[in-house]
């Protein structure tokens, strides 16, 4: 099923795309294109993924869509918000398996390319993974990921998360979640099993399994209280041991996990980052390394604060 709606320089069309895998399932997406009229065969394409109890349209992910200079999908996972299903906490490769039915219906039925990666939270940790796992095949055609707050240490969730919890998991076996996604009321109920199956997530194979060729970009709010900022530090290290391809660090000095109230701390340096590469000027390192005094303690949007470590 789709939907399009169209304007005099693009076009917006929701997509329903049937599950592979899950029965009676089809992923809600928004596709956009900036040249509707052109073909889509080898076209390139960004995916953005949304994190825990997200959707395709919340925090930055629309913003980012509709200011990118390629086309880009954007969908739900599995039990959230408009695509049906059970949502698990701990069960990341049921997150992989949706890129992938989409991945494939979008190369298959559209002739796209994928190429570029953009993960918020449980996202970019998915993306990674994807990556890894088809380093050989169509990752290979990938040239830019960007992790926006993503987590590196997954056991942190025994300590950050069960351990405030142990005395509900021993009275009823289980923590209620509780959100608003949408503006609807979304409730989830999570197991130790499910913290067991988060922790065991393996984000250590990007130290060898990550494609060496993809530029990527990390960008973490230093008010994250949700995943450590630290955790950026660590991809710093991994992904700028690369080559040829580069990793830039920023930080945002006021951010939190969602970058709540600036999600222009997200774009503007993602399309500022990208046209960087298409001049050839990426270099691995921290944000604006060498330039003086920028910002001088306030963003180029007039909010929060950039730290330039």
């Amino acid at each position: 099923m789709t939907v399009a709606q169209e304007t005099t320089t693009q076009r917006t069309t929701k997509l329903a795309i049937p599950h592979s895998h899950v029965q009676g399932c089809a992923i809600a997406g928004v596709l956009e294109q900036v040249a509707p009229e052109q073909p889509t065969q080898g076209r390139r394409i960004a995916l953005i993924l949304h994190g825990a109890m997200g959707h395709k349209d919340y925090l930055f992910q629309k913003r980012l869509a509709l200011k990118l200079p390629l086309d880009s999908f954007r969908f739900d996972f599995r039990g959230n918000h408009e695509t049906p299903g059970t949502w698990h906490f701990g069960r990341f490769q049921d997150d992989v398996l949706d890129l992938e039915v989409v991945i494939d219906y979008l190369t298959k039925e559209y002739g796209y390319v994928i190429d570029m990666l953009v993960g918020h939270s449980r996202g970019s940790v998915v993306a990674a993974l994807w990556l890894c796992k088809h380093r050989d095949g169509l990752a290979k055609n990938v040239r830019r990921y960007v992790n926006v707050a993503g987590r590196y240490r997954m056991e942190k969730v025994y300590a950050d998360d069960l351990e405030q919890n142990q005395a509900l998991l021993k009275s009823q076996g289980y923590v209620v979640r509780k959100a608003v996604v949408a503006r609807k009321p979304f409730e989830t109920k999570i197991y130790r099993e499910d913290y067991d199956q988060f922790a065991s997530v393996d984000t250590s194979i990007v130290w060898d399994q990550f494609p060496a060729h993809i530029d990527v970009l990390t960008l973490h709010g230093l008010k994250d209280a949700v995943v450590p900022p630290y955790d950026a530090f660590i991809y710093a290290r991994i992904y700028g041991a690369r080559s040829p391809g580069t990793h830039t660090l920023r930080y945002v000095e006021e951010a939190d996990h969602n970058f709540t109230g600036m999600p222009e701390e997200v774009v503007e340096p993602v399309l500022e980052w990208l046209s960087q590469r298409e001049r050839g000027e990426l270099k691995t390192g921290v944000w604006h390394t060498g330039v003086k005094d920028i910002y001088r303690g306030t963003s180029t949007q007039g909010r929060g604060q950039t730290s330039m470590l």
